[in-house]
């Protein structure tokens, strides 16, 4: 009786995890039969899933109820949470329920503790963009899925251009294994800045361009992410995070901590070896540079909140922090 809950914002990877439980649990003769998606808005859409999931599959293979959208465990009425606990324990071996939000959720009801109990888990939530270590570590599982060796400096290239976006960097992926075809040697960051999306721009990019000192690159990348409708404190919190992960970098080595390990846990990096190339990174900044970029940045925050207008905030604050650091 395998029961799922996905959750996460990232609709795209949520999408293909979705598909890859369908194909593992479906025969693909017996599909039509044994396959339901429930939507939230149809009647008592919770209580029918469970009914159905409780029906034998036709023929081969094992029936697949999808309840999506469902709100079971951010609000759970009393008598639905009685049906899931006399239901979910005796489901039978051939069925899998499948639940999908995108909302986490709440730990403190009892819906919630169910499935911990009964079922399975998985987020699928957009990793923050200042997580450089976990971009690069999915951009590498996702060209193994789509079959495309990489260079460490071509990942890095799709980790600039790409960021967080799921659905995009598996387009890209799949765009350069056609151009790789049967070509067995990893492609270089050379051929991957060419093959890809070059209009692609990142909040990542500005921060690296704010570091450098590079006031008109800074400010071009301000407008065109602002043109692109990204949205103006998505990219501040990525700035803040980026700037915050430095500081913390440049604070431990200048108070003579030498264990990697140790930085990152600090610096919230989840793989120590990001460590090293950081360190050099910050090396040649003076430690006032990050911890005056901090409150510029809040201050920037703080005014977009307070109804500032995103391409002038963004810019003026831009100036400002690139002033800092190529000084």
């Amino acid at each position: 009786m395998p029961i799922f809950l996905f959750w996460g914002e990232d609709d795209f990877a949520l999408g293909r995890a979705v598909t890859a439980l369908r194909q593992q649990t479906l025969d693909p003769d017996w599909d039509d039969f044994n396959y339901t998606k429930i939507l939230p808005e149809q009647p008592d859409a919770v209580s029918q899933g469970l009914n159905l999931a409780m029906t034998p599959p036709f023929g081969s293979g094992s029936r697949l109820v999808w309840l999506a959208e469902t709100t079971v465990c951010q609000r759970c009425p009393e008598p639905l949470l009685i049906e899931l606990e006399r239901t979910l324990p005796v489901l039978p071996e051939a069925t899998v329920l499948l639940l999908t939000t995108p909302t986490k959720p709440d730990g403190r009801l009892k819906s919630t503790k169910l499935m911990q109990k009964y079922g399975e888990i998985q987020e699928f939530s957009a990793i923050p963009p200042w997580k450089t270590d976990l971009l690069a570590q999915r951009v590498r599982q996702a060209a193994q899925e789509v079959g495309v060796k990489l260079t460490s400096e071509a990942v890095q290239v799709l980790v600039e251009s790409v960021g967080n976006q799921s659905r995009q960097l598996y387009t890209e992926l799949e765009k350069v294994r056609l151009y790789a075809g049967d070509d067995p040697r990893p492609l270089g960051a050379t051929m991957i800045a060419n093959l890809i999306t070059t209009s692609t721009q990142s909040s990542l990019q500005l921060a690296a361009a704010i570091r450098q000192g590079e006031t008109a690159k800074a400010l071009s990348l301000v407008m065109d992410l602002i043109n692109r409708n990204e949205p103006a404190l998505r990219i501040v919190a990525t700035l803040i995070g980026y700037f915050r992960t430095r500081l913390w970098v440049k604070l431990m080595v200048e108070a003579g901590e030498r264990d990697e390990r140790e930085i990152a846990r600090l610096a919230e990096v989840n793989n120590p070896k990001q460590i090293y190339f950081l360190k050099q990174e910050v090396k040649s900044i003076q430690l006032a540079a990050f911890q005056q970029t901090l409150p510029i940045l809040l201050d920037l925050e703080f005014s977009l909140k307070q109804g500032a207008d995103p391409l002038q905030a963004l810019q003026i604050k831009a100036i400002e922090l690139c002033q800092i650091y190529r000084s």
